[in-house]
């Protein structure tokens, strides 16, 4: 028909019918934004967690043991160091380098080789903080308990996006791998919560 090769009448196609379609399982991550800010005894922490593993699709190593001396405020970078020794310097927008670094300098000691993702008290987080948060949303959204969604579930979702929006070779890069295996081991990742279409990342 595009081509004017046959007519509308003539089609054929036209004239099947659809299959039924079946209800979305799609979830937004802004729900699970909006109730890590509106709950908990630290939302500020834990939507700064959340926006920092959905930009960066970093693992929670990556992210405990991100130090102030990993900010690059003028470039919008931030060095991460990950399983397998691997060392790189990942994008984030401006909007994630600002909050980080004013999370440093009010919950920091000064200290550029101190770990930076820390409590009000100015306790360095560990991997609990994960556990707890997830523990709430669940609560709060049952599908996030029912789906078991958790922080690698971010990573998974990103990169996802990233190797469907450009591609495979720039979502092994985006992941940190240095062989053929994680994440990113097959090209094409599938993810129901995802599509060419969505917004990155950073946006949500």
């Amino acid at each position: 028909m595009a081509d004017e090769l046959i007519s509308e009448a003539s089609n054929p196609a036209l004239r099947v019918s659809k299959p039924r379609r079946f209800p979305s399982t799609r979830r937004a991550l802004s729900d699970i934004n909006r109730v890590a800010a509106s709950t908990g005894n630290d939302p500020l922490l834990d939507s700064l967690l959340l926006r920092l593993h959905t930009e960066t699709a970093c693992r929670r190593g990556g992210a405990l043991s991100l130090r102030p001396r990993d900010l690059d405020i003028e470039q919008c970078l931030i060095r991460l160091r990950e399983k397998g020794e691997t060392l790189r310097w990942q994008p984030v927008s401006p909007k994630l380098i600002v909050h980080l670094q004013a999370h440093s300098d009010r919950r920091g000691d000064g200290d550029p080789d101190g770990q930076l993702l820390r409590y009000t008290n100015g306790s360095p987080i560990t991997r609990r903080r994960y556990d707890h948060l997830w523990t709430r949303l669940g609560r709060h959204l049952p599908w996030v308990a029912t789906q078991q969604i958790s922080t690698h579930w971010l990573r998974h979702t990103t990169l996802t996006w990233v190797d469907c929006n450009f591609c495979y070779a720039v979502a092994r890069e985006y992941a940190g791998h240095t062989n053929g295996h994680g994440d990113t081991g097959q090209p094409r990742l599938t993810s129901a919560r995802t599509s060419p279409k969505s917004p990155p990342p950073s946006q949500l």
